[in-house]
């Protein structure tokens, strides 16, 4: 019952993503600076997107013969298609922001991360460009395109809590940034 809760809960966050992108919002910015991090995935996922449509005209030509099997694969195959915009739609609309008013970085992807970093806590940031990432205990890698740019060092752990509700206590975060020379200096101008 729980895991559809979160599963629905997902769905509606995207699709409401895909409102506020065809609007030209964001969500969470408010008075804060946002930083970007969906350009270095926009070709990959497009490219996603048209071969799930590919995929959902030659399926519509192959099972025209079987109307109800035709009309399941259909609706499945254009919700996927959805899903794809979505899902990139979601990481336009949800930038990292930098609220220094509130004294917090906030670090997102898609609707599935959102850490609240306390600037206070940040022992060091530094622009590190890393193609490799291995899971290790009390660190966190928000990947873009199987990259991050951008390492925080923490004082004292942050709770990241999972998309499934796990709670993790994090001393140290990678993650992509269109921008991470502009984020690194915009946070050592926050913390001075």
């Amino acid at each position: 019952m729980r895991v559809g809760r979160l599963l629905i809960g997902h769905e509606v966050r995207l699709l409401a993503s895909l409102v506020l992108w065809v609007a030209r919002r964001t969500h969470g910015a408010g008075r804060g600076v946002a930083f970007g991090y969906a350009r270095g995935q926009g070709a990959m996922m497009a490219g996603f997107a048209f071969v799930c449509l590919v995929e959902t005209v030659a399926l519509s030509v192959l099972l025209r013969d079987w109307p109800a099997v035709h009309a399941t694969f259909l609706f499945l195959d254009v919700y996927t298609i959805v899903f794809v915009v979505a899902l990139h739609a979601s990481s336009v609309v949800r930038p990292h922001v930098l609220d220094v008013e509130r004294g917090s970085l906030r670090i997102r992807r898609y609707v599935h991360v959102d850490l609240c970093v306390p600037l206070e806590r940040i022992a060091s940031v530094r622009r590190e460009l890393r193609m490799t990432h291995t899971r290790a205990e009390g660190e966190l890698d928000v990947e873009v395109g199987s990259q991050t740019t951008v390492t925080l060092e923490l004082t004292e752990p942050v709770t990241h809590v999972t998309f499934v509700g796990r709670r993790r206590a994090v001393r140290l975060v990678r993650f992509h940034a269109d921008d991470p020379d502009g984020l690194v200096r915009a946070l050592g101008r926050a913390r001075g």
